[in-house]
């Protein structure tokens, strides 16, 4: 694992208050997020679904749309109220941690979309998601990948590093572990879905606009960062072949389910 230490008392006061959208486009969001949906909906086809950490809220509109039970679990009391006013779901304000998972459930699906890296306990939480999810049901997390071609090649300039939001970037091999630990068993783990493909061009693209003067980065809209962010779409096509292979890409989504005969 690459781990943060020490982690800050205060983690919180690293999310700045437009972190999370609060006005949200559902309808834009979920059409960039759509992968998601076909990612859960091979492992669990219906039934209670539950979002950690569920951001602009674009996958839980579309969990809604296709038919799910959707309660999510988030820290921002703003996006609780949009999320309960917007969609309707059950919004459990609180941190990604075993003790605000205790009693829920239980669940069809749990989705954790890039948002086991930012916790203090990640073994814990998966545990804790794990025992909430029914004989038969899943658990889905998208993380950093710590054995990515871009962490080997990029080291501390690497955005995925994100320090200290990202308190922990867990091996797919040592999350494998623990789920198999938890009673899960690996389904599918890929490093190609589209959203997986995604972060790979955004770390590129941000680790050229990073190297650029501040004044360039202070204006993303203008020439020189679109030019630069363009460079490294370029930069991730020409590479896309060596991040496919051997498990190299910037980021992964795991699939795990929980044996129906439990």
């Amino acid at each position: 694992m690459v781990f943060l230490d020490p982690v800050p008392a205060d983690l919180g006061r690293y999310y700045p208050p437009d972190y999370w959208e609060t006005e949200p486009d559902y309808a834009a969001f979920g059409a960039a997020e759509r992968y998601k949906i076909d990612i859960v909906s091979r492992a669990a086809p219906a039934g209670r679904l539950l979002e950690i950490g569920p951001g602009n809220g674009g996958f839980s509109w579309l969990a809604v749309d296709a038919g799910y039970e959707v309660e999510v679990v988030e820290r921002s009391p703003e996006v609780c109220r949009t999320l309960r006013s917007g969609l309707g779901v059950r919004a459990i304000q609180g941190d990604a941690s075993p003790a605000t998972l205790r009693g829920l459930g239980p669940y069809d699906a749990v989705a954790m979309w890039h948002v086991i890296e930012h916790v203090t306990d990640p073994r814990g939480l998966l545990e804790a998601a794990a025992a909430t999810v029914m004989p038969g049901g899943a658990v889905v997390v998208a993380t950093p990948n710590p054995r990515s071609l871009q962490f080997r090649l990029l080291g501390g300039r690497w955005p995925h590093l994100d320090a200290p939001r990202h308190v922990a970037l867990i091996p797919p091999a040592t999350l494998v572990g623990w789920a198999g630990v938890a009673g899960l068993r690996a389904v599918e783990l890929t490093f190609t879905d589209d959203g997986s493909l995604g972060w790979n061009q955004f770390g590129w693209s941000e680790w050229l606009v990073r190297l650029a003067p501040d004044r360039v980065r202070r204006e993303p809209g203008r020439l020189p960062a679109r030019l630069l962010r363009r460079a490294g779409r370029e930069l991730a096509r020409l590479l896309a072949p060596v991040e496919r292979r051997d498990r190299r890409g910037a980021t992964y989504t795991a699939v795990f389910r929980r044996p129906a005969t439990d």
